[in-house]
C-alpha cells in the first residue's frame, strides 16, 4: 500500500531509532502506525538515556530474545545485527548466546528446593547431609570459576554433585575463556531472569547483587530492566501480519 505522510514520517523515525525494518513493523504501520509511534516511545528510552553503551544495549536485548524461553528470531537477528554495527566481535557475541545458555539450569534451582520439601514432609529428610570432600572441591571450583556461592545451589549440590560439577564445567566456560567484562555478563543474567517470559526472581535478586559487587549502578541496572519490558510488542509483531494477511481490506 502507499504510506501516507504520516506513515512515512513515523516509519523515518522508527528506523532512525530501530536500525531495521520487517514485515511486522510495516503491517503495526499499515494497521495502526499510531500504535507503532507510541512503541517507538516506549522503545526509545534507553537509547536516549545511555547508561549502557549501544553494544551492551545489543547485548541485552539479544539475551532477552534468544533465551530458551522467547526464541525470538526475528530480534535475535536484530540485535547481532545490531550488536556487531556497534563494533562487537563475533567471539563477543558467542559469549553472550553462551551465558544465556545457562537459563536451562532453572528447572533444577526450582525443582530441587520442591523436592527437598516433599522428602521433608514425608520424613525421608531431617537436615542437609555435610558436604564431602568432593563435593567441597566441586563448590571451590564453582566459586573460583563463576566467582561467587549462593546458598540456592546448596541443596543441587549435595543431591546431584555430578550434575553440578557438569553444570559449573558448562556454565563457566565463558567466565575462563571469554574476554566481556563479569558486570556484563551478569546484565545478560539480569535480561533473561527479569524478562516477563521468565521472572525468575531467586536469580534475579543474585545476579542484581553481584553486578552492583562488579561496579554496575542502579541506573545501569534499570536500563537492562527497560529493555527487556518491551518484548510484549511481539504479540503484535507476529500477530499483526496474520491479521493483514486474513483481513486485507481491514
Amino acid at each position: 500500500m502507499t504510506l501516507t505522510p504520516r506513515q512515512e514520517e513515523i516509519k523515518a523515525a522508527f528506523l532512525e531509532v530501530h536500525g531495521s525494518w520487517h514485515d511486522g513493523w510495516q503491517s503495526i504501520l499499515e494497521l495502526d502506525p499510531e500504535f507503532l509511534h507510541a512503541y517507538l516511545g516506549f522503545e526509545a528510552v534507553p537509547a536516549r538515556q545511555q547508561h549502557l553503551d549501544a553494544k551492551t544495549r545489543a547485548f541485552v536485548g539479544l539475551a532477552v530474545d534468544a533465551a530458551t524461553t522467547h526464541l525470538h528470531a526475528a530480534g535475535i537477528r536484530h540485535h547481532v545485527a545490531a550488536a556487531l554495527a556497534a563494533g562487537a566481535t563475533t567471539g563477543e557475541v558467542m559469549e553472550v548466546l553462551e551465558c544465556t545458555a545457562t537459563l536451562g539450569i532453572h528447572a533444577m534451582n526450582v525443582g530441587v528446593p520442591v523436592l527437598v520439601e516433599v522428602l521433608a514432609e514425608r520424613g525421608l529428610r531431617t537436615a542437609p547431609a555435610p558436604l564431602d570432600a568432593e563435593q567441597e572441591r566441586i563448590k571451590a571450583a564453582f566459586t573460583r570459576d563463576r566467582g561467587y556461592w549462593n546458598p540456592t545451589w546448596d541443596e543441587m549440590l549435595e543431591l546431584t554433585p555430578q550434575l553440578f560439577e557438569a553444570y559449573t564445567a558448562f556454565s563457566s566456560h565463558p567466565w575462563l575463556h571469554g574476554t566481556l567484562s563479569p558486570k556484563l555478563r551478569e546484565f545478560v543474567y539480569i535480561a533473561f531472569d527479569t524478562s516477563s517470559t521468565h521472572l525468575y526472581r531467586v536469580g534475579l535478586k543474585l545476579h542484581i547483587e553481584n553486578a552492583l559487587g562488579y561496579g554496575a549502578t542502579p541506573q545501569e541496572i534499570l536500563e537492562v530492566m527497560e529493555i527487556a519490558s518491551v518484548i510484549g510488542i511481539h504479540t503484535v509483531t507476529v500477530g499483526a501480519p496474520i491479521l493483514r494477511e486474513l483481513a486485507p481490506e481491514g
